[in-house]
């Protein structure tokens, strides 16, 4: 049985370990409503750049444009995970997703171009076979997805130029709600015609048209890589939201167990503390009981 001192040492340090829980958790909830604010502000400028997109390609022939690729011969993927741990299922979750719609696709994975966010998910892939082309670090606050972003698009600059791969993939996790998210793919290039036609068709909710002075090739090619910034922003943006949402769901668990931990602790010591203060009362009696048997003898003396 332990002792009356071991069990309060248990129970400061599960305390202590209760506390650690809570902060986490509160980080992970902030974080995840910081995130949350970069996408909804995303979705006012995403609706702008539809609105420049749909003046540009007002009496436009769109499939003279765009023509799709005659076979898929290679394959990019940028896949999202998370650098730290205690984020739960995430990154085994994202590396099945990604895997399985890349086999759907039909392409071997040696003509598969992975790029993955975060480090942890890199083993995921690895330990099925697949290898990664680079790894970047997810950022670590709202400041750093830009540059992030940047760093993507460098690099699939280097695919399309070097590589000659003309179609990529982003999986990523979408975040729902509370300590929910799920596994989420977007084609992100070559640009999908029906979204293209579909902002086309749209009625200009104005009087007037807008003009510009642009060439038109350079103002449709500077919205498009516009589009590829705003799809990217997102994707990190959802990712990071998501990781925090699965820490706030392990964090939720974890404070859970600790709870009962604690009150398990607490009972023992209780138990513990009342088992000793049972025996000390019946050592005062025995003592009491042995005093009273002892006095009529030392009268008959």
């Amino acid at each position: 049985m332990q002792t009356h001192e071991a069990l309060k040492r248990k129970i400061s340090t599960t305390e202590d370990l209760q506390s650690v829980v809570r902060t986490m958790k509160s980080l992970a909830a902030v974080s995840i409503r910081q995130y949350q604010r970069a996408v909804e502000s995303l979705n006012e400028y995403k609706k702008t750049l539809e609105m420049g997109l749909q003046i540009v390609l007002k009496d436009r022939d769109i499939g003279l444009q765009f023509r799709k690729p005659k076979s898929l011969n290679r394959l990019g993927a940028i896949i999202f995970g998370s650098d730290q741990g205690l984020c739960g299922p995430l990154n085994g979750l994202m590396a099945s997703h990604a895997l399985k719609r890349m086999e759907e696709s039909g392409i071997s994975p040696e003509n598969r171009t992975v790029l993955t966010i975060g480090m942890r998910l890199q083993g995921h892939l690895e330990d099925e076979g697949q290898k990664t082309f680079e790894n970047l670090s997810s950022p670590s606050s709202v400041a750093g997805i830009t540059v992030r972003v940047q760093e993507m698009l460098m690099i699939l600059e280097e695919w399309r130029f070097h590589l000659s791969i003309d179609t990529v993939f982003l999986f990523y996790p979408e975040y729902l709600s509370g300590s929910s998210y799920r596994p989420s793919t977007q084609l992100l290039l070559p640009i999908d015609t029906l979204w293209l036609r579909e902002i086309q068709s749209r009625p200009w909710l104005s009087r007037t048209l807008p003009i510009y002075r642009m060439d038109w090739d350079d103002l449709f090619a500077a919205l498009l890589r516009e589009y590829l910034f705003v799809s990217l922003y997102r994707a990190v943006a959802e990712s990071s939201a998501s990781e925090n949402a699965g820490r706030l769901g392990a964090m939720q668990s974890a404070e859970k167990n600790i709870g009962d931990r604690l009150e398990e602790l607490n009972t023992l010591f209780h138990r513990e503390r009342q088992t000793t203060i049972t025996e000390e009362l019946l050592n005062i009696l025995s003592g009491f009981e042995a005093l009273r048997e002892k006095e009529p003898n030392s009268r008959r003396e």
